[in-house]
């Protein structure tokens, strides 16, 4: 296991590549993702984003790079699915990943708890492990910085009711963490372009994760032909 220095040197001020397929996609399959990563580390990757044990167990066998693992799961009367429970935190520590990326954002979980309330019972828990606040606007990455997680990211920007149909990447959103923020950032979201990935690092993120723009041929597709037959 890596130390969580040799962690943070692996992915600074590089790239990480989101590897995933939800259920109704057509490369769900933990073989497939596995086969992605290996593709992402052979193209430059330093590190990978992936959903499930299952996936993650298979994505190890392929490559040895720093792994940011999520478990997506839906609760019934909560919209936060991005490692929502304890359970999902312990299946992931159980399995062994570098960093744990959690849903941080204001809204209530499944367990009726509030970030500000689960993840200091999470913290005192898991103390040597690296976890990941997954925020949409700068009030829960100030907030998550505050909590003490280790690395804030901009993932959820775009993806919450309150900041659905804003520009991504949020380069305003990621520029002003860096800013004013003590914890390491990891930009996540809508980086589509290695134009945008520019200038995302930039800003003096830590690293950066890029995801279907890589690792999802269908979206891609329909990129594509969404341009062609304007």
């Amino acid at each position: 296991m890596r130390t969580k220095q040799e962690v943070h040197e692996a992915i600074r001020n590089k790239v990480v590549v989101s590897c995933q397929a939800l259920a109704d996609e057509p490369l769900h399959s933990a073989f497939i993702m596995g086969r992605m990563a290996y593709a992402a580390f052979l193209g430059g990757a330093s590190g990978i984003r992936a959903n499930s044990v299952v996936d993650i167990r298979e994505i190890k066998k392929t490559v040895d790079l720093p792994i940011i693992g999520i478990i997506k799961q839906d609760y019934e009367g909560s919209e936060v699915y991005i490692t929502p429970t304890m359970k999902e935190v312990d299946a992931l520590c159980e399995e062994g990943v570098d960093i744990i990326a959690i849903d941080a954002t204001i809204r209530m979980r499944p367990d009726g708890m509030t970030i500000k309330e689960a993840f200091p019972i999470i913290r005192a828990k898991y103390p040597n492990q690296l976890f990941m606040a997954d925020c949409s606007n700068f009030e829960e990455a100030k907030l998550a910085s505050e909590l003490g997680f280790d690395y804030i990211g901009s993932t959820m920007a775009g993806y919450t009711p309150y900041t659905e149909g804003r520009v991504l990447p949020a380069l305003d959103l990621i520029e002003r963490m860096v800013k004013e923020l003590d914890a390491p950032v990891i930009a996540e979201g809508g980086i589509s372009t290695p134009e945008e990935l520019r200038a995302v690092l930039d800003l003096g993120v830590h690293a950066a994760v890029v995801g279907s723009a890589i690792t999802r041929p269908m979206e891609i597709t329909k990129r594509f032909i969404a341009a062609a037959y304007k």
